[in-house]
């Protein structure tokens, strides 16, 4: 299948079957591919051809940028088939999933194509006679992106087509476990490019396929104004502290610890299926993932009963052929998986579900029933983010308290609130309320559009991506002040004579 899907995609087989380093599918642990990663030498080599690229492509016209956006998210409709099925291949996300993440990149190319004429600056009043002030905006220069396994395409579509239409050119690292969707992406690009002609550069979309070293050189090149960077909390306090030495910018999309507050008021079939996709969909492996239940006292034994007769139903098994749940990526997801169940257990929480499922049809594949936790309070294990199918549950007994356990870890991406009393409500998304960037009612954390900004605070890096205006991000701003008089007169009455 894998040959199949990679000719049609326009990958080569020299690209993805030609090198030392060997790609797994997490379906059964086989392998895919084996490519060639490359050393610092090569990405300072990439570097430099990124910005000749950007010196061109900076001085087209942005909404002929835009046109070329618009070509590649006519690919991505054309491959949405076979790209969401290498997407599911790769990081082991059910097929709906993988056709959803694709879908997404095309969503942000329409949104794109129309920002392409929307890069609007400012006229200011100037204070001085005979003068006017303004605000514009200029392309930044090569973009740095680094992406994660979990969701191999969307973010970095989400950087690439806003970074396009502003004028830059890109660099993507994407992660190790998921290098042939990156290849497929580029090819895809590069079909557009043609397409478009020749005012896109050579260069203007390279992969760089390497280890950590291969993104340090990235992360600490000068000649990269910005490294959006997706991964781990871990790995955010390795990338911000690096690009900031050098002065350059960081888009920082980390760790999540989402928590559902759920009312006695709440409309409980409603909100069980929310949790059901929130906390067991993609395996626990979302950023945006439900970890927290943060559940009324009232209702606490009737929901958490509806739960495990929900999650005993939960159809378990190859992402490619229909199931709701796939695998984990690898053995080491599930070992984390594990200690943290033997731990809460091991402290007093009641633990149903967790186990490995199919262990003998896929010997070298992670699949396993996600796990609910009854525990009595939000401790250190809690607080950690395990990037696994584990639900913690916990009571409140006043809304007050249910906001102060939401705000009580050390993330802050996603949220949400299940109620129909609209001072709840509205408290929960006020600045009294939930301290994540997104703060959602009656639907769960996981979903986001991408009309709206996405990202979080404190320790999930307080970085936007997406929409809104997110474009300001991947340029420049500079304040113009123009006299067309012929004085000289000074800012705030100064006199210099």
């Amino acid at each position: 299948m894998i040959d199949t899907v990679m000719q049609r995609l326009g990958v080569t087989e020299s690209q993805y079957r030609q090198g030392d380093f060997i790609v797994t599918t997490p379906t059964d642990g086989s392998e895919i591919g084996r490519i060639k990663l490359e050393g610092a030498d090569a990405v300072d080599a990439r570097i430099a051809r990124a910005e000749q690229a950007f010196k061109q492509w900076s001085q087209v016209p942005a909404p002929r940028r835009g046109e070329l956006v618009r070509l590649f998210g006519e690919q991505l409709r054309r491959h949405k088939q076979d790209l969401g099925a290498l997407v599911t291949l790769e990081c082991g996300k059910i097929l709906q999933e993988g056709l959803g993440e694709v879908q997404e990149m095309i969503d942000i190319c329409d949104l794109a194509v129309g920002q392409s004429r929307q890069l609007f600056g400012l006229t200011i009043a100037s204070e001085r006679p005979g003068h006017h002030m303004r605000e514009s905006w200029h392309p930044l220069g090569p973009i740095g992106l680094i992406t994660a396994f979990n969701f191999p395409v969307a973010p970095w579509a989400w950087n690439s087509a806003l970074a396009l239409v502003c004028g830059n050119s890109l660099l993507w690292k994407p992660s190790e476990k998921t290098p042939l969707c990156a290849l497929a992406c580029q090819a895809l690009l590069e079909r557009a490019i043609e397409e478009f002609g020749d005012e896109a550069p050579q260069d203007l979309s390279q992969v760089i396929l390497g280890d950590h070293e291969a993104g340090e050189r990235l992360v600490d090149d000068p000649r990269v104004p910005l490294i959006s960077a997706t991964g781990s909390t871990r790995m955010g306090r390795e990338v911000a502290p690096r690009v900031a030495t050098r002065f350059g910018r960081s888009i920082l999309e980390l760790g999540g610890n989402n928590a559902m507050i759920l009312a006695p008021s709440a409309d409980l079939d409603m909100a069980v299926r929310a949790i059901l996709f929130s906390a067991a969909g993609t395996a626990g492996q979302r950023c945006t993932s439900l970890r927290r239940l943060i559940v009324h006292e009232s209702i606490r034994d009737e929901v958490v009963e509806r739960l495990k007769k929900a999650y005993a139903n939960i159809r378990i098994g190859d992402p490619m052929e229909g199931y709701l749940v796939g695998p984990l990526i690898d053995g080491q997801a599930y070992e984390q998986m594990q200690s943290a169940l033997e731990r809460a257990s091991k402290q007093g929480g009641s633990v149903f579900g967790g186990e490995r499922q199919l262990a003998d049809a896929y010997p070298n594949g992670y699949y396993v029933s996600p796990a609910i936790v009854e525990v009595k309070e939000q401790d250190d294990l809690v607080r950690h983010e395990t990037f696994a199918p584990i639900l913690y549950v916990m009571s409140y007994s006043d809304f007050e308290d249910a906001l102060a356990m939401n705000n009580d870890v050390p993330q802050g991406l996603s949220s949400c609130v299940f109620t129909t009393d609209v001072r709840e409500a509205e408290t929960f998304v006020s600045d009294q309320g939930s301290d994540c960037g997104i703060a959602n009612i009656n639907i769960g954390p996981s979903g986001a559009e991408i009309g709206g900004a996405f990202g979080g605070e404190k320790e999930t890096g307080g970085g936007r991506e997406s929409g809104s205006d997110v474009w300001k991000s991947y340029m420049r701003r500079q304040t113009n002040t123009v006299n067309y008089s012929r004085e000289l007169p000074l800012a705030q009455g100064i006199k210099f004579d």
